[in-house]
């Protein structure tokens, strides 16, 4: 007969999780930033990287191929601060890593249809998810943009301070000078990729667990209805879980059986979209490079200021409209292939045309 595992023992194996997952991010932003300075002068002579928007499909290409934009949010500060890519263009790939992080929604929500469930509300958070995120970050990207040209951000400045940094480089700059030795050039890059998605899982594994149910929902179904509550919820939860793709997941089985309405998570996922930044800003402040905090932080205050602007101003408009767009992409299998195709070909175009002008 086995026996239940005390909550100490579980907090313990926690803590293990934590300590051992911080240890493998900081790591991995040594790595990929020790790659950076490799990939440099190739990214330059191949010209993948030459303009704003090739950044951006660089970072919504690659959270689609992870299914995560956490680790391309990191690997976008590891590049900037190896000298590979320019302050906006950091910023730009951080935006363009959001943008495709919400195809795992869809990818749940995917799976979820496939157990049985109704196609349409399965797939209508996937959806949200999406729009919500483009129709916020494209105006947000594009006030950013603004204040990394001006100076109202100059004096947000911040780093970890110098013991920390002489203690950090004491004690991985043996480590990631041994991997370079088998790991060299281009491919220390991609190992540091990968080890921060193995840091990633080892933070997932240290979280608490969130489970929302039906009856707990029900409580509060009043709630529910007001924007602003299901605007906090969002933040909440994605500021503990770390994961936008994590707390938006949570909503698929939700709403395909019908616990909560479509119109009630857009202010959800508008509030996620914020504290997703958090882990981002986290690694920022071990990158030993001050701007690398003010790319994150413009990041955050530009999607706030859209976000509540859309809130107080032109919310329910706003509402109606996204949901009749979803509407229209789910009600044909035509039109969700063409959403599909926009998802899947949008960063391919941004990464293939600058460069295509730039050769003429």
């Amino acid at each position: 007969m086995t026996t239940a595992k005390s909550p100490h023992h579980l907090n313990l194996r926690k803590i293990a999780y934590a300590l051992a997952g911080l240890f493998v991010f900081i790591l991995a932003l040594q790595l990929m930033q020790a790659g950076a300075r490799q990939l440099a002068p190739i990214l330059e002579e191949l010209a993948l990287l030459q303009t704003p928007l090739q950044a951006l499909g660089l970072g919504w290409l690659g959270a689609c191929l992870v299914l995560s934009g956490s680790p391309i949010a990191a690997a976008a500060l590891g590049l900037f601060n190896g000298g590979a890519i320019t302050e906006l263009q950091t910023f730009m790939m951080i935006n363009g890593s959001r943008m495709g992080a919400s195809s795992i929604v869809l990818f749940v929500g995917f799976l979820y249809m496939l157990r049985g469930n109704e196609s349409r509300r399965s797939l209508s958070i996937g959806l949200l998810a999406t729009l919500t995120t483009w129709t916020t970050y494209v105006p947000a990207m594009l006030l950013g943009s603004y204040f990394l040209a001006g100076t109202a951000f100059d004096t947000q400045h911040f780093s970890a301070s110098a013991e920390l940094a002489s203690l950090i480089d004491a004690v991985f700059e043996p480590i990631v000078s041994w991997i370079s030795s088998w790991a060299p050039g281009l491919l220390i890059f991609v190992v540091g990729v990968l080890v921060i998605l193995l840091a990633f899982n080892l933070v997932d594994r240290a979280l608490p667990e969130i489970k929302l149910t039906g009856s707990e929902f029900g409580e509060a179904t009043n709630l529910l209805f007001r924007p602003i509550v299901m605007f906090l919820v969002g933040s909440g939860i994605t500021a503990i879980s770390m994961s936008v793709s994590v707390s938006i997941s949570l909503l698929v089985p939700l709403s395909a059986r019908g616990y909560i309405r479509r119109e009630n998570v857009i202010p959800y996922i508008m509030g996620a979209n914020i504290t997703t930044f958090i882990d981002t800003l986290v690694a920022s402040l071990f990158m030993n490079n001050p701007a690398s905090f003010t790319i994150v932080l413009v990041e955050m205050v530009s999607v706030s200021i859209v976000s509540v602007l859309i809130m107080i101003f032109i919310y329910r408009p706003y509402e109606r409209h996204i949901l009749k767009l979803a509407n229209r992409i789910t009600a044909t299998r035509h039109g969700f292939s063409l959403f599909m195709i926009l998802l899947m070909g949008g960063p391919l175009v941004l990464l293939i045309v600058p460069r295509l002008f730039m050769t003429r």
